[in-house]
C-alpha cells in the first residue's frame, strides 16, 4: 500500500498506531475504549490511517513448533561486488523465495543477513546452494547460522521508547 497523505499524528492516531501495532486483532470496540474515542470515531482514524498506509500489513504470529516442521535460521551474504547492480540483483533474487522473509543489507563485513525458515536442515541446506550457486548473485560468501532456541521474539517495535517525527 502506498502512502496517499499524511496524517496529522496526534495523541490518539500514535495510541491507535502503538496498539494496533502489536495487538491487530483488537476489536474497534476495545480500541475505542482504550484511546478513549467513540467507536465511530475510532474507526474513522484506524481506516484513515490505514488508507493513507501508516499500517503496511497484518500478520499473525504463529506457534511454528506445533504445526510444522521447521528449521529457522539467520544467513549471512558477502557478494563479489558491492555496488547497486549487484545489490539490485541479489534483492531481486532473494525476493522471489519465500523461504526468505526477512532480508537486510548491513555494515561490516557482511553484505546482507536473511531471516529463513525451512522444513529441515537439508531443506535449508540446499537452498543456501542453490542460491550460492546461481553465478548471476555474485555471492562470495555464505555463512548460515541456526536457531537453536527462541529465548525472545519480535513483537513490535518499541514505539513508547521512540521519538515521533513532528
Amino acid at each position: 500500500m502506498s502512502i496517499k497523505k499524511n496524517i496529522k499524528l496526534d495523541q490518539i492516531n500514535k495510541k491507535i498506531i502503538t496498539i494496533v501495532h502489536t495487538q491487530a486483532d483488537i476489536s474497534n470496540q476495545e480500541l475505542s475504549e482504550r484511546v478513549g474515542l467513540s467507536n465511530s470515531a475510532c474507526f474513522q482514524r484506524t481506516k484513515a490511517l490505514k488508507e493513507a498506509g501508516y499500517f503496511v500489513g497484518f500478520n499473525t504470529d504463529l506457534d511454528l513448533n506445533r504445526i510444522v516442521k521447521n528449521v529457522l535460521a539467520y544467513v549471512e551474504f558477502t557478494l563479489e561486488a558491492n555496488n547497486p547492480k549487484a545489490r539490485k540483483t541479489f534483492e531481486n533474487a532473494i525476493k522471489a523465495i519465500p523461504e526468505f522473509m526477512d532480508c537486510l543489507r548491513i555494515t561490516g563485513d557482511v553484505d546482507y543477513i536473511c531471516f529463513t525458515c525451512c522444513s529441515d536442515t537439508q531443506a535449508l541446506n540446499e537452498l543456501c546452494d542453490a542460491v550460492n550457486g546461481n553465478p548471476d548473485l555474485g555471492i562470495q560468501k555464505v555463512k548460515t547460522r541456526i536457531i537453536l532456541e527462541r529465548a525472545k521474539w519480535y513483537l513490535g517495535y518499541p514505539l513508547q521508547k521512540l521519538e515521533w517525527l513532528k
